[in-house]
């Protein structure tokens, strides 16, 4: 597998193909499964430069962790030849989507949070909230983490693990508010339905990765605290729609000249990041299969590389 650091590259030049307009990315296409609470999407992207192509199909079913021990998100994630169509490698997608939500992140804080960020606050501690802990470890000299999850069991799993894993203090706490003041960087990953985070609570100056609200209905932050901050988007068609502005957007309290631009435009110098050390920042990050292509790419190319996988011709039918 790839490391964080490589994720974080791939998806900082996945963000700058978007950026750049050197990238085909339809939006994603949802099927719902009400009476199970759940979904899967179908995620297709080429990047010229990179002449990577490939989808990605993913699901998530948030009760699976605690009703069917199941992860929430799986994923998988076939790559094929931009010149002739055939598909030359299929990949499990989970891990990869899991790194490179991560890494987009990290790229987004690296952009928009304050100079010197070492206070981070997560909101919900499964599987995502490691990975975004893990990539932004790489990218600023954390001091200090809160913990928060509805279930005390998790929380206090993930501060134990992450700590050993990281090196870090990371805290435990069992209210949102005690979790998110105070700190440098918020970092939201649940798949809640109603806003978590209170206007009030997130101190001016701070960054917030919104990266629950990744299907129409799901919001994590007060609808006010949108309004008053600094909103950077990966993609306004996804964002509108199932991001964490989609429910604003809907009630015509945001609109597209409310975004300041997407993270690509930030990345290339198209817009502007941070400008002042008191402005509160958001960024939507709601995933783009340009990420997915990139780091699967990426993935690919080290299993080649070091020799791993299974060969085989999937147009053949003989096993």
């Amino acid at each position: 597998m790839i490391t964080y650091g490589d994720a974080i590259e791939s998806v900082r030049e996945a963000f700058k193909a978007h950026g750049t307009k050197r990238s085909q990315m339809p939006p994603k296409t949802y099927i719902f499964f009400e009476e199970f609470n759940g979904d899967f999407r179908v995620m297709p992207a080429y990047l010229e430069d990179l002449e990577a192509a490939g989808v990605k199909i993913v699901n998530v079913h948030p009760d699976n962790p605690h009703e069917h021990e199941l992860p929430s998100v799986m994923a998988m994630i076939v790559l094929l030849d931009p010149e002739t169509g055939k598909p030359f490698s299929i990949l499990d997608g989970t891990e990869i989507t899991n790194y490179r939500t991560g890494a987009a992140g990290s790229v987004g804080a690296e952009q928009l949070a304050k100079e010197g960020s070492d206070k981070v606050g997560i909101i919900g501690t499964g599987a995502q909230a490691r990975t975004q802990l893990h990539c932004l470890n790489q990218l600023f000299d954390l001091k200090r983490v809160k913990a928060y999850d509805k279930f005390e069991e998790s929380r206090n799993s993930y501060a134990k693990d992450m700590s050993k894993a990281t090196g870090l203090d990371i805290k435990p706490v069992d209210d949102p508010e005690i979790a998110v003041r105070d700190v440098d960087i918020v970092v939201t990953t649940t798949p809640s339905t109603e806003p978590i985070i209170e206007e009030g609570w997130i101190s001016n100056g701070a960054h917030i990765n919104a990266v629950g609200a990744d299907a129409e209905g799901k919001q994590e932050l007060e609808i006010g605290l949108l309004e008053k901050s600094k909103i950077v988007i990966d993609e306004w068609e996804q964002a509108s729609h199932s991001g964490e502005i989609s429910e604003a957007v809907s009630k015509g309290v945001i609109t597209k000249e409310n975004i300041h631009g997407n993270i690509g435009e930030v990345i290339t110098g198209r817009k502007p990041g941070r400008q002042s050390e008191e402005e509160i920042t958001i960024f939507d990050s709601t995933g783009l299969a340009v990420q997915d292509i990139s780091t699967a790419w990426t993935v690919y190319q080290k299993a080649l590389e070091e020799g791993r996988g299974d060969d085989r011709d999937f147009l053949s039918l003989e096993k």
